[in-house]
């Protein structure tokens, strides 16, 4: 599990299947086979060497995540290492399992911050994207600042820590990034499937949509 919260950044080489990542900035505790999210995606490391690491990476990964394309053009990407039981919860629960694939429709240069809205390609994204919700962008814990529904685009809002800290300054109008929906709602959206398709009886615990806005959902 991650929190969203980036550590360091590191640039891209490819070699196969097989993923080489230097560290940039912020050098962290690792050891092989630990997970660490890249740009968002939970892998595992295979090799380490001074400022270096490796992870293998699958077909299916290289085809539904941006590293297929950052990994032959040698870009930058956002790492966080597992979170520790021990470890404060700075953003919020975040699996590393990339639920779509966004584009960058427009950067906004404010006074104070960025606003970086972003279209989603999968239609069934839709559902998660919550007015003030979590969402994870390249494996970064952001607040969905307003959503349209319509022309399936959110904006977030970017302060200046973590724009210069992450790669989010290196996106152009255009770039596809990852995402990650909030896992609660994942959840909260599979208790109300079950309980709709299940032919038991949960009317002494049913979870329905009153009940979510009842309890403060």
């Amino acid at each position: 599990m991650f929190t969203g919260i980036i550590q360091s950044v590191g640039k891209l080489n490819k070699e196969k299947n097989i993923l080489e990542i230097e560290i940039l900035d912020n050098l962290f505790d690792m050891a092989i086979g630990d997970s660490i999210a890249v740009d968002g995606i939970c892998l595992t490391v295979k090799e380490i060497f001074q400022n270096k690491f490796t992870v293998d990476v699958s077909e299916e990964t290289l085809k539904k995540t941006t590293l297929g394309v950052k990994s032959n053009l040698n870009q930058i990407v956002n790492l966080e290492p597992a979170l520790r039981v021990s470890d404060r919860l700075g953003g919020h629960i975040v699996s590393g399992h990339v639920d779509g694939l966004g584009t960058v429709e427009n950067i906004e240069k404010l006074a104070k911050s960025w606003l970086l809205s972003i279209k989603w390609k999968n239609n069934n994204f839709s559902k998660y994207v919550v007015n003030k919700g979590s969402i994870c962008v390249n494996g970064i814990s952001l607040t969905i600042a307003k959503y349209e529904r319509e022309g399936e685009i959110f904006t977030i809002a970017i302060i200046p820590h973590t724009w210069h800290n992450t790669n989010l300054n290196k996106l152009n109008i255009g770039d596809i990034v990852n995402l990650e929906a909030d896992a609660l709602i994942k959840y909260v959206e599979k208790l109300l499937l079950f309980n709709k398709n299940s032919n038991q009886d949960f009317s002494s615990n049913n979870i329905s949509s009153e009940w979510l806005k009842e309890n403060g959902w």
